[in-house]
């Protein structure tokens, strides 16, 4: 059961899975079964592109209508005697959702007697056994596919079988059915299914369909990922008069055709969500007159796909006036006009347009002007610090991308001027180390032998008569240099110890507070400390010499001669 839940979750598109997951929320809530049926699990066993999500519901859809449009789920049309509801869900996802439901036929062709059934009841009345298949969404049974006419087993065999000997005569619109999956898938027919097809179109079954089953195979020709193929196919075996009496490969378009499914593909790729069944439609009826046109539209039950392909050519032509006027007048404002054009829109208008200006246009915005996309971001973006972080980022690169297509970003100076206002402010510098440690710490920082203090702690003023904070062994070092005793005469001149050869004197800090007291240390340090031989020689004076000899014989004469210790 989990692979195939599994395979659900991935094979279905985020908007395909996001509809399933609204429905199934309304019917949990409404207490109803929920079951994926159909094509959709044909699709998802094999590996073909999904496009449509058939949903069945054990109970009346109809009552759940209003709680689908709450939800934003289109319902856009509505089979009251089926009790089916058509939708169109976000994202372009077309799904139907059918109540469960056997069928009796009174007569070939005509409308059945319906009534509700079960699951496998409702899984009987189909037409081939590979689209008679259901996956449970239900919380006791989620993952559990049903699966009772091995339809698995033809899947992997590549053929189409159908479920009973009277599936042509009940629904003659299975011959149509039958030419169309073949054409589609490659598959053939079931030996037995064929050689019932063949005696069903013998016996001209075909006459018996409804104008009901008609519209719904007129829809699905616009859906095929390859409409001219089925047409051809269809045209063969003689089902297009059958659709319509006056509908021949003469009235389609085909080469037009085929640009569409290129140009489809090309938008898919670039990310655009293109709903391309109205301009395909348009293209098969090209050449039918108005009123045969107009009679396949109201044959066709979804009322808003018709609607649709109705304005085409409207919608066209105001593209084209727009992309022709001042509002597209330069580069970047012909970008913004298609931006907010519907892609169905640009898609006809790039098929059907024969004026060049607008075909110039509509090739830049597909080509050239993506390619030029690809130069952002810029590198002077990441040398500004301007990354995908900022708020204002993608607002960033809109504008250089639109002023990059009007050619106003070419060289390094018009970029830089461009981004330099929106460069954020430069990170906040690292914090600084933190500081708290004590007078004690940072006297250890002083080497033994003198160093620089440790700096204060920042905000800490210093006192006016405060003196830096010195340790007690320096600061006989840091004093004023005071002069040596002379030694006795007769006494050895005693030699310095080691201690005071490798303590520096270091010059005193005196701050303004304490200028008087150190004036008065100086005034001391002058009385006590011999005044410095000058370095300039002094020329001998010879007429004061023998006066100076003189005096100093005097005062060595009243000297009292000094008594020797005993």
């Amino acid at each position: 059961m989990a692979d195939y839940i599994y395979s659900m979750e991935t094979r279905l598109t985020p908007d395909q899975q996001n509809g399933v997951n609204l429905v199934q929320e309304i019917a949990l809530r409404a207490g109803l079964n929920l079951y994926l049926t159909g094509g959709t699990i044909r699709d998802l066993i094999t590996g073909f592109p999904i496009r449509d999500i058939d949903l069945s519901i054990q109970g009346n859809p109809l009552k759940l209508q209003k709680e689908l449009e709450k939800a934003g789920i289109s319902v856009q049309g509505v089979d009251e005697d089926l009790r089916i509801l058509y939708l169109l869900m976000p994202g372009n996802v077309r799904a139907e959702l059918n109540m469960t439901r056997a069928e009796t036929y009174d007569q070939p062709g005509k409308p059945p007697t319906v009534a509700a059934a079960t699951i496998n009841e409702d899984l009987r009345r189909r037409d081939f056994t590979v689209n008679a298949m259901a996956l449970s969404l239900n919380p006791g049974s989620r993952g559990l596919l049903l699966d009772p006419f091995n339809g698995v087993a033809d899947i992997e065999a590549k053929v189409l079988r159908v479920l009973h000997n009277y599936a042509f005569l009940e629904e003659p619109v299975r011959l149509i059915r039958a030419t169309r999956l073949s054409a589609r898938f490659h598959w053939p027919l079931e030996e037995r299914a064929q050689a019932r097809y063949d005696a069903a179109k013998e016996n001209n079954y075909i006459e018996n369909i409804g104008k009901r089953a008609v519209g719904y195979e007129l829809e699905q020709l616009a859906h095929e990922d390859d409409p001219v193929h089925i047409m051809r196919a269809l045209d063969k075996e003689g089902w297009l008069k059958v659709l319509h009496p006056h509908w021949s490969m003469a009235k389609v378009d085909a080469s037009e055709l085929g640009q569409v499914v290129k140009t489809r593909q090309m938008m898919n790729d670039l990310g655009y969500s293109v709903e391309a069944g109205p301009i395909v439609m348009y293209f098969l009826t090209r050449r039918m007159g108005d009123k045969d046109t107009s009679e396949i539209q109201r044959m066709i039950p979804r009322r808003d796909f018709v609607d649709k392909w109705k304005r085409l050519e409207s919608g066209a032509r105001d593209l084209a006036k727009k992309l022709t006027s001042k509002e597209a007048g330069t580069p970047s404002r012909t970008w913004k006009v298609l931006s907010q054009a519907s892609a169905e829109n640009i898609l006809f208008l790039s098929l059907t347009t024969k004026q060049q200006t607008v075909d110039q246009k509509l090739k830049n915005f597909f080509t050239k002007w993506r390619q030029m996309k690809e130069k952002l971001p810029f590198p002077e973006m990441a040398e500004l610090r301007i990354t995908s972080q900022l708020p204002e980022y993608q607002k960033v690169m809109d504008e250089a991308f639109l002023l990059l297509l009007d050619g106003k970003l070419r060289s390094h100076t018009e970029i830089m001027t461009f981004l330099k206002p929106y460069e954020p402010p430069p990170p906040p510098p690292p914090p600084a180390p933190r500081r708290g440690r004590g007078k004690a710490a940072a006297a250890k920082e002083i080497a033994p032998g003198g160093g620089a203090p440790a700096p204060a702690k920042r905000g800490r003023k210093a006192k006016a008569t405060e003196t830096p904070a010195v340790p007690p062994a320096q600061a006989p070092a840091i004093a004023a240099p005071v002069a040596e005793a002379k030694p006795a005469s007769g006494a050895k001149k005693a030699a310095p110890t080691q201690e005071a050869k490798k303590v520096p004197v270091l010059a005193p800090v005196v701050k303004p507070a304490a200028k008087k007291a150190a004036s008065t240390k100086q005034a001391v340090a002058k009385k006590s400390v011999p005044a410095k031989a000058s370095k300039k020689p002094v020329k001998p004076n010879k007429k004061a010499a023998p006066a100076k000899a003189a005096a100093a014989k005097k005062a060595a004469a009243k000297k009292p001669a000094k008594k020797k210790k005993r």
